[in-house]
């Protein structure tokens, strides 16, 4: 694997973080997970104008031609279909919380072969260990600190599920801890707003033309048809939550829909 690290190709084995960077020990930067078709980069723009109102949130300066750079990886590491994981962070800085005043950021990118099998549908839990903040403006970017989310997603495989789903701190659905969720409910396609603490996401921005955010509740599964999760790789449908099937238990007709996107 060839890594694209501050514009220098280098092989994976080689690749060197300072080990005083601000992103290895405060989860201080951002990233972006991009999804490889064909041998080019997808809805490339949507995520580069999401890493950029990141960027504005932490204070970092948005990098110069991530799109040659992006472009130049994938042809580097000869990948016809898979993921790219883009990152960014504020560089090595001395001890303590505040960033520097003239920070070195580190950007690196890389990417890897994936499959390109029809995703299978997902089993579901409401996460009871952590809850989303949607106060935060962490909640509107891709922040490297996925703490929470981790943290959920362990107690889903504990629990034998698959993905967790966010409360906020309201205890109204949020999202999922790698997808942004949707819900069919008598023929109406929802799903929660950003406001709610749902990460804008770029799959569900394409799927939102089609849909209408609204708040929803856990109880609100008792009353969808069906029900699917959304990310930058692809469309996922979701047949039970905390072991309860939604509609019949099966992938909808709605969800169909957007599986080839």
């Amino acid at each position: 694997m060839k890594i694209n690290l501050n514009g220098t190709f280098v092989d994976r084995d080689e690749a060197r973080i300072d080990p005083l960077d601000r992103g290895f020990l405060l989860a201080d930067g951002l990233f972006e997970t991009i999804r490889v078709e064909d041998g080019n980069s997808t809805r490339t723009d949507r995520h580069l104008h999401r890493l950029s109102h990141g960027c504005d949130v932490l204070g970092m300066s948005f990098p110069k031609a991530l799109k040659s750079a992006i472009a130049e990886t994938i042809s580097a590491n000869k990948v016809s279909n898979g993921v790219l994981r883009l990152t960014i962070t504020r560089g090595p800085g001395p001890r303590g919380v505040l960033p520097p005043k003239e920070p070195d950021q580190t950007v690196m990118i890389s990417v890897t072969p994936s499959d390109t099998r029809p995703p299978n549908p997902m089993k579901a839990i409401i996460a009871e260990t952590t809850r989303r903040n949607e106060f935060s403006p962490l909640s509107r970017c891709k922040s490297l600190n996925y703490l929470d989310n981790i943290i959920a997603r362990q107690e889903a495989n504990d629990r034998g599920a698959d993905e967790a789903l966010l409360l906020n701190t309201a205890g109204n659905l949020a999202e999922a801890t790698a997808a942004n969720l949707f819900l069919v409910i008598d023929g109406m396609l929802l799903t929660p707003p950003v406001s709610d603490g749902a990460l804008p996401g770029v799959m569900r921005e394409e799927v939102l033309p089609d849909a209408e955010e609204r708040t929803l509740e856990p109880g609100d599964f008792a009353r969808a048809s069906e029900a699917f999760l959304t990310n930058s790789l692809g469309v996922r449908p979701l047949v039970t939550v905390d072991g309860v099937p939604i509609g019949a238990g099966v992938p909808g007709s709605m969800t169909k829909k957007y599986l080839d996107k």
